[in-house]
């Protein structure tokens, strides 16, 4: 138990500061430890075990005993199992958000809100471990029958960013342990805690030992525990969450090994407002979906594409509503927008708001690091930033943004706009704003992305199928069957008979 936090847990049990491996908690081979940063005022608040690839054998190991009993566990257990979880972290949730704050920054009342959102995978995982079903049909050859069963793929091993840790892991995590497999994971080292706390409260609910094992690491010895469980043998199966440059070679490494992949990546997301739109609506879905943790989610909008005749009117509703955000600590009961979680975020911000000033943009409010200001001293803070007159050739087109910098560009037509918002590598998510069914058919269709949002900056959720396009990833997080299958191999039977048809 790590002693003096910054909070008073109600439940000191929860807060858990040693790796999970094979259902013990124990220090990495090594006895190093790293420490972990609060993005609010930049100080060391815990320290967690550095695992490296030599405590990667062991986890596995552990979590292929634990699978050969887990796939046989019945999936009523299952879900009883992934119930009895959701309950225990809904008891535990004022505590989890603490931590949550804590180690991304994010306000209170976001890591509330967070978890309110990954409960939803607990309570749809615990559902779908019961409707898995295989298919039988009479094939075309006389006196045979065809059948497939469903069968969980194995150890399946997690990597996972920091900006969501709660959800991202319960979205895999749900699945998988419906699914039947076991899960190691290997969290951000920002939000170890976060996840160490996620994996006492699945001891808790019933999980044998190894089923769910935890494996935190400093960014130094990263990449090295996770190529080592990418290529471990006895890993079947890699989900991962965070930038396509990592995503690239998370599928190089697991090529070699032809494991199952699942890639959500980046996002460069577009959001596209159109002169029939109900502005305020749009303005109020828009800034609660980029200024949401300063702007660090994989489908925030990144670009921002108003039409001509509501251009100027819609910036000043945006520059308006902008001014009431209180910055400041996550724990502090009046910030309404936190730092950034790393100091790298406040570089690439930075970078971002001269690159669009060389380039003719105009900077409406903010623009500047509040890091070392008065009142910010050791905090990673970034002015919510609003750019006009923003162009293609600017940076902050051309790659995501993952703070609170928003620019605004123009489009005259509908073909015009559809045309800009493809123009990129990334399919994660759209966002258009339009009162037009033609058009939002039309939009729906023509748009490249996995998810559009009609309407709407909010359409994540437990029963959406969650996934990207061309190099946003491919596979699908949550939604009716499609999750589960990420973690399940489908497996043939033919049957031929003696005096039937």
């Amino acid at each position: 138990m790590a002693p003096n936090l910054p909070f008073k847990p109600n439940n000191p049990d929860l807060f858990r500061d040693k790796a999970l491996i094979g259902g013990e908690w124990v220090e990495s081979k090594s006895g190093q430890r790293f420490d972990v940063y609060d993005p609010g005022n930049g100080k060391v608040w815990a320290t967690a075990p550095d695992c490296t690839a030599d405590d990667t054998d062991a986890a596995v190991q552990a979590a292929h005993a634990a699978f050969q009993t887990y796939r046989k566990v019945n999936p009523k257990v299952r879900a009883q199992c992934l119930l009895k979880w959701d309950a225990l972290i809904r008891e535990n949730r004022d505590d989890l958000a603490q931590i949550v704050t804590y180690e991304t920054g994010k306000p209170l009342a976001e890591s509330q809100g967070e978890l309110e959102y990954a409960l939803g995978f607990t309570w749809w995982f615990a559902g779908e471990a019961e409707r898995v079903q295989g298919t039988i049909q009479t094939p075309s050859a006389p006196n045979r029958r065809v059948f497939t069963v469903k069968q969980p793929i194995g150890v399946a091993v997690a990597l996972v960013p920091w900006n969501f840790p709660i959800a991202m892991i319960l979205r895999k995590a749900g699945a998988a342990l419906a699914a039947g497999c076991t899960m190691i994971v290997k969290p951000s080292p920002e939000t170890p805690f976060s996840v160490l706390a996620l994996a006492y409260l699945a001891e808790q609910a019933g999980f044998a030992k190894g089923v769910f094992s935890v494996l935190p690491t400093s960014l130094d010895n990263t990449p090295a525990l996770s190529e080592s469980l990418c290529r471990h043998p006895l890993v079947k199966k890699v989900t991962f969450t965070g930038s396509t440059r990592v995503g690239k070679l998370v599928a190089k490494i697991c090529s070699d090994g032809l494991k199952k992949c699942t890639l959500e990546l980046g996002g460069n997301c577009p959001f596209l407002v159109f002169d029939d739109a109900d502005l305020e609506q749009a303005a109020t879905q828009l800034l609660a979906l980029k200024w949401r943790h300063a702007g660090q989610a994989c489908i925030t909008a990144n670009r921002v594409y108003v039409q001509k005749g509501v251009y100027d009117k819609f910036a000043d509703i945006l520059a308006e509503k902008t001014k009431a955000l209180v910055v400041g600590h996550g724990a502090e009961k009046s910030t309404t927008m936190g730092p950034v979680t790393t100091p790298r975020s406040l570089d690439k911000a930075a970078a971002q708001v001269a690159d669009a000033e060389k380039h003719g943009g105009k900077i409406v409010m903010g623009g500047k690091k509040l890091h070392g200001t008065k009142g910010y001293e050791g905090g990673y803070f970034f002015e919510p930033t609003l750019i006009t007159g923003a162009k293609h050739e600017m940076l902050i087109a051309q790659e995501e943004t993952f703070a609170p910098v928003m620019a605004l560009f123009e489009f005259e037509t509908e073909d015009e706009a559809v045309q800009k918002a493809n123009d990129t590598s990334m399919g994660l998510a759209s966002y258009y704003f339009t009162k037009n069914i033609d058009r939002t058919w039309r939009l729906l269709e023509n748009l490249e992305a996995g998810m559009i949002g009609m309407n709407t900056g909010n359409a994540s959720a437990a029963e959406s199928p969650f996934g990207g396009m061309k190099e946003s990833g491919y596979g699908k997080e949550s939604g009716k069957d499609v999750a589960i299958q990420e973690y399940m191999v489908t497996k043939t039977g033919t049957l031929t008979l003696s005096d039937h048809y």
